[in-house]
């Protein structure tokens, strides 16, 4: 079952970057300083969704890389798209102290 649009805003505020898109998305621009380290991160991402079994659609703009998230069987934003949300931050965390 997705979440109302008060239970995202209120996961929202303790996501930081995410913000909530058409309704049905979570969705965060990541920047880093070079190409190649936000390709780096993105096999990150690649293995964090793996182990959920839970894909976001990816869209890589040279140093920026935008992920989007939503339960589709649900209809919109879950529990699962959170947790993962909250990985990825912690992914880019790790990418940014080395950076």
């Amino acid at each position: 079952m997705p979440f109302t649009p008060e239970e995202i805003e209120a996961y929202l505020e303790t996501l930081e970057g995410w913000e909530l898109e058409e309704g049905r998305w979570i969705v965060r621009k990541y920047k880093f300083s070079s190409f190649m380290k936000g390709i780096a991160f993105v096999g990150e991402v690649a293995a964090i969704s793996e182990a959920f079994d839970h894909h976001p659609f990816i869209t890589i703009d040279h140093t920026t890389v935008t992920l989007r998230l939503t339960s589709w069987e649900a209809g919109g934003v879950t529990a699962i798209d959170v947790k993962e949300a909250q990985q990825y931050n912690e992914s880019f965390l790790k990418a940014s102290a080395v950076e």
